[in-house]
């Protein structure tokens, strides 16, 4: 079993059960393959989208949906 970032998966496996053993070695590799620099994207503040904004998209994409197809 190995560990591929999204990044690099050019098609999703199809889902199954793993044994406790295999979830077991799962754990361990993504715990090992952690890096600093994926610790440094939650210790930074995210300023997120002011909602204003996302008010007045979702209000667009409403009466969008309003209107029916074109």
């Amino acid at each position: 079993m190995r560990i591929i970032r999204p990044e690099h998966l050019k098609s999703f496996p199809e889902m199954r059960e793993l044994t406790p053993e295999e979830l077991a070695q799962a754990y361990a590799l993504a715990k090992a393959s952690f890096t600093a620099e994926d610790l440094q994207r939650f210790t930074e503040l995210d300023e997120g989208t002011p909602m204003e904004d996302l008010l007045e998209e979702l209000e667009k994409a409403q009466r969008q949906f309003d209107a029916g197809p074109s």
